[in-house]
């Protein structure tokens, strides 16, 4: 009688030559659609922390005004400056800019448009309630102040 012998022997190869052009595919993908950052902060942020938090679900209607102090004081002064995308505005340029923000967005969405203080904790209230009165002028009500993590009790 002769023995008969079972061939369990399979191959497990996996094709693998097609792998780098994938990692190069979504390595450009990722460097395309990535934004690291679209501002340049010209004024110094030492953001307050908060008490309490409450997270935006669209950010897409936020814009942002920052206030401090200025990074290059033999340039822009001592005082603190209001930041608006890249430039340095002063309160008066506010309603501008808000109108400028606002043909940005849909017409629908104009209304819903929140702007968010990002100050300096060193920052006095005189020139944010300067800004909250221009705010106030151009119908901007929705306003946000920004603040780092929860302050630990």
């Amino acid at each position: 009688m002769a023995k008969f012998k079972k061939k369990n022997k399979v191959k497990e190869n996996i094709p693998t030559s097609a792998l780098p052009d994938i990692i190069f595919m979504l390595l450009f993908f990722f460097m395309v659609t990535t934004v690291l950052r679209e501002q340049t902060i010209l004024v110094e942020q030492r953001i307050p922390q908060a008490t309490q938090l409450q997270k935006l679900e669209k950010k897409s209607l936020i814009s942002y005004l920052y206030i401090g102090r200025p990074k290059e004081p033999a340039r822009y002064g001592t005082e603190p400056r209001i930041q608006a995308n890249d430039v340095l505005i002063g309160t008066n340029d506010i309603i501008l800019w808000v109108n400028q923000e606002k043909d940005k967005l849909s017409e629908a969405e104009r209304e819903q448009i929140t702007i968010s203080l990002k100050a300096d904790r060193e920052v006095k209230m005189g020139p944010i309630s300067d800004i909250q009165f221009e705010l106030r002028e151009v119908d901007a009500r929705r306003v946000l102040y920004a603040s780092v993590g929860r302050l630990e009790d």
